[in-house]
């Protein structure tokens, strides 16, 4: 199989566990993988390759690098189109650059979806969510879920004294989080030791990744690299294994819809760690609460549980054992790749 995904550039966000998640996944599962950036030749790419799968996304920014009329030739050759579909209603704060707050209301995106620019719309969110109403009616296209994951390939147990704490934290300092993080995460340095790891923990890197972002959209030398991951890919799993809690912190309208989580939700148990998460209902559709995962469902029984692990931690280990045998078996990327594939196979068939 010959799988071309796009990622017009390296991204210090979300995005690049992402994509190093299905690229690693692919290739170890004996799949040709192909990266399209904004630099790349589509024509080459999409004609020439002649890949079987395309994974793009449906926004601007994707859209911006992206010949429409080379891909609709692509699509006569056989290719099949995978798109990262945004919410249908708005959810996602319109300042969030290089993201789609909703397809309800763009015209140009629609537009796109009645010409038939993909052939699966998939994003992370349940299928019964309702930021989805609405897609299908409208659209004549099916919403199809595919999670998020943890790459098995990069994440392992992995302790490392460096990364030694009672709880850490790795993610972006979201605005849609800042609330969530002076109520329930600042005050916990009062009590234990606490990490924080990951972007936009400060003002100035906050100005660099939007100026990142913009240097991205444009693609203007030097802005579009301007930021780098102040991490290593194998860096995360090493902290989620060396602290004795994890936390994990979602945005306010996933905690508020229920339909989606993220991928730290399944990188900590595969990491060997210990994971304490704020409440989103579809969790636990993908573990059992307390024995597989730790759900915090209100502030009290957020500082009740931390306290509770970090002086009980052997109360830890089952869950850990049994949260890492759940990820290894049903959420890693390659059971996403496994889901593509059989998707791929049903477009075929019809």
């Amino acid at each position: 199989m010959k799988v071309l995904y796009q990622y017009p550039h390296e991204s210090i966000y979300a995005g690049r566990t992402i994509y190093w998640g299905y690229k690693n996944a692919f290739t170890d599962m004996g799949h040709e993988f192909k990266t399209l950036t904004a630099t790349s030749n589509l024509n080459q790419l999409l004609l020439d390759w002649q890949p079987n799968i395309f994974i793009t996304s449906l926004n601007r920014y994707y859209i911006r690098y992206l010949d429409l009329d080379i891909l609709k030739k692509a699509v006569k050759n056989g290719v099949v189109v995978f798109v990262n579909t945004p919410f249908w209603n708005p959810t996602i704060s319109k300042l969030r650059i290089n993201e789609s707050p909703g397809l309800k209301n763009d015209k140009e995106m629609l537009e796109l979806i009645h010409k038939g620019f993909g052939h699966i719309y998939f994003n992370s969110c349940e299928t019964d969510d309702e930021r989805m109403d609405g897609f299908e009616q409208t659209t004549g296209y099916k919403h199809y879920t595919i999670p998020l994951a943890a790459d098995k390939t990069i994440i392992k147990p992995m302790y490392d004294k460096r990364f030694s704490a009672d709880i850490s934290y790795v993610g972006t300092y979201l605005p849609e989080k800042r609330h969530f993080f002076k109520e329930y995460v600042f005050p916990l340095k009062d009590k234990y030791k606490l990490k924080l790891y990951g972007q936009d923990w400060t003002i100035f890197q906050r100005i660099l990744g939007w100026v990142q972002r913009g240097g991205q959209y444009f693609n203007i030398p030097y802005l579009r690299t301007i930021n780098k991951p102040k991490l290593r890919l194998e860096d995360e799993a090493k902290i989620y294994n060396s602290s004795t809690i994890s936390i994990n912190v979602h945005e306010e309208y996933q905690k508020r819809y229920g339909g989606d989580c993220n991928e730290r939700t399944f990188k900590i148990p595969l990491a060997g760690g210990f994971e304490i998460t704020d409440d989103v209902a579809c969790i636990r559709k993908y573990f059992k609460e307390g024995e597989e995962i730790v759900i915090a469902k209100d502030k009290k029984d957020w500082f009740e549980k931390i306290d509770y692990y970090i002086k009980n931690p052997e109360k830890r280990l089952a869950i850990i054992e049994a949260g890492h045998e759940k990820v290894l078996k049903k959420h890693t990327y390659h059971n996403r790749v496994e889901e593509v594939i059989h998707l791929y196979e049903g477009v075929k068939r019809s």
